[in-house]
């Protein structure tokens, strides 16, 4: 339900060995993320924004700390579960896009459901109400080389969103993108939270995507700086 929280974690810190001396990229961090909402996490490079988002979704293992997802108490989970779990639960939209070069867009998003266990036929119809849903049914027979930037990152969001995510990890997603594509991006995660009723965490350097989100929570040092609310 809107509004519900999704995600909340304790504590979250993460040190790593640096030349015989060890450097903390978290350090003691809170954090919450709620149903049907964007929330931005904003901070310098080297801040610990992206660790942070990796330990929440459970691709790093935090050294202390707890993340409960969806009811899940998810690091005392085995490595299995984990997995299947970000399978069933997660979407993930990356900077880079991560598209495989041989595929066409149609074949990018059906290949995930396919892998989440869907069958052959299921997973083209739904991966292509998919790309219908970010404007791209005119396109699902072209490869990533015949996509411009914006295309290929609406390939990204369809791929994230075809499995109908209750979680929504975003990582620099308007970064590579001018203002047009960059909003229209940002309106698709927009939609993700209030039409599906997902919580999206942003890991962002761009300020545009402020106006858009529900929360704006800053990092330095590896450390929660502050944290606003946003009115979209």
């Amino acid at each position: 339900m809107s509004g519900d929280i999704a995600i909340v974690a304790r504590g979250l810190t993460k040190r790593y060995a640096s030349g015989g001396a060890s450097l903390t990229v978290l350090d003691d961090v809170d954090f919450n993320a709620r149903r049907g909402e964007i929330t931005l996490v904003m901070g310098p490079s080297g801040s610990g924004k992206s660790t942070l988002v990796a330990v929440l979704s459970g691709l790093l293992r935090p050294d202390a700390g707890t993340v409960n997802a969806l009811g899940t108490d998810l690091w005392r989970q085995r490595p299995e579960a984990i997995d299947r779990f970000r399978m069933d639960h997660c979407g993930f939209i990356f900077q880079g896009f991560n598209l495989f070069p041989a595929l066409t867009a149609l074949d990018q998003v059906a290949q995930v459901l396919t892998f989440a266990g869907r069958p052959r036929g299921e997973a083209r119809r739904r991966a292509a109400e998919a790309l219908e849903e970010v404007g791209l049914t005119p396109r699902l027979s072209l490869r990533p080389a015949e996509l411009s930037g914006g295309e290929k990152q609406r390939v990204a969001i369809a791929r994230a969103l075809a499995k109908q995510p209750e979680l929504i990890f975003a990582d620099e997603p308007t970064s590579a993108l001018d203002g047009e594509n960059g909003q229209r991006v940002v309106g698709l995660l927009q939609r993700a939270a209030r039409e599906h009723d997902a919580a999206v965490i942003c890991v962002t350097h761009d300020h545009r995507l402020e106006a858009w989100a529900d929360r704006v929570i800053h990092i330095e040092d590896g450390r929660i700086a502050g944290m606003e609310a946003e009115t979209t």
